[in-house]
């Protein structure tokens, strides 16, 4: 279930079952994401802008924002694009719909982490659970594009 942190400007939405401990909240403003105190979300502790550009860098999808102040609303990539993460997920940005295959929308984002190792209780979606497995993509792709 979604979280919902507030301040006067922006109101950060926490989803926990999409979060993989990327850190790309923590080491990009530790003032507002600190695990160590509670709530472990503070978006009173930095401009908004601030906030949401560090909320835009999480792959997964787990964080999101809302201005509150009329600054701007979070935007969708103009490309989709997927990074295949070595050892990992693969993290996908652009106008993403997950259908199921009844045809219902499991899930509709701007980012996300899917599984790639099999092993996630989340799926399609990484639950990090790549690393306790221990993971191995030995064919990682070389970077060459490649035209058909």
């Amino acid at each position: 279930m979604a979280k919902q942190y507030r301040s006067d400007e922006i109101v950060v939405t926490f989803e926990p079952r999409l979060c993989i401990h990327s850190a790309h909240c923590i080491k990009g403003l530790p003032e507002v994401f600190d695990v160590l105190k509670k709530p472990w979300i503070q978006p009173d502790k930095a401009i908004a802008d601030r906030i949401a550009e560090v909320v835009q860098r999480c792959p997964t999808g787990a964080l999101h924002y809302q201005r509150l102040d009329g600054g701007a609303e979070e935007s969708v990539p103009s490309a989709m694009t997927i990074e295949v993460r070595p050892k990992g997920p693969l993290f996908v940005r652009g106008s993403i719909v997950i259908k199921g295959s009844d045809g219902q929308v499991i899930r509709q984002d701007t980012r996300m982490a899917l599984c790639r190792c099999g092993h996630s209780g989340n799926k399609p979606f990484c639950d990090g659970t790549h690393k306790s497995v221990q993971f191995d993509s030995a064919s990682i792709p070389s970077g060459k594009e490649e035209s058909r």
